[in-house]
């Protein structure tokens, strides 16, 4: 199954007859699927396991991002797009993570008083 999705990764069948850019077959996107359904059963199952929980927040980030990756590269094509467009969404992807760690490092100011 493996040798089947990098042999299509490094070789996709041609596109549209725009010319432009190649995608996968139907069986890259479904074994795309099938890893989704699996990182999300790991999900859930470390969610109820209680010998997890001291490490369940970051395990659960990790999961998420590896889901967030598939998405991305596979079902959104940008693996397949111009470099470009990688480049921007990782800039806009860094400014976030910027934000939103700026954001949780300010709450406890906010709310120490309460």
């Amino acid at each position: 199954m493996s040798e089947e999705l990098g042999r299509a990764i490094s070789h996709p069948d041609p596109g549209p007859a725009s010319g432009e850019g190649t995608h996968p077959g139907n069986s890259v996107y479904l074994i795309v699927a099938a890893f989704l359904v699996v990182l999300t059963a790991m999900e859930v199952t470390v969610f109820y396991v209680r010998a997890v929980r001291p490490i369940m927040v970051p395990v659960l980030i990790i999961l998420s991002g590896a889901k967030f990756a598939l998405v991305v590269l596979f079902f959104m094509h940008l693996r397949y797009d111009a470099r470009p467009f990688s480049f921007v969404l990782g800039f806009a992807m860094t400014i976030a993570a910027a934000i939103v760690l700026a954001l949780f490092f300010l709450m406890p100011a906010f709310y120490r008083g309460y």
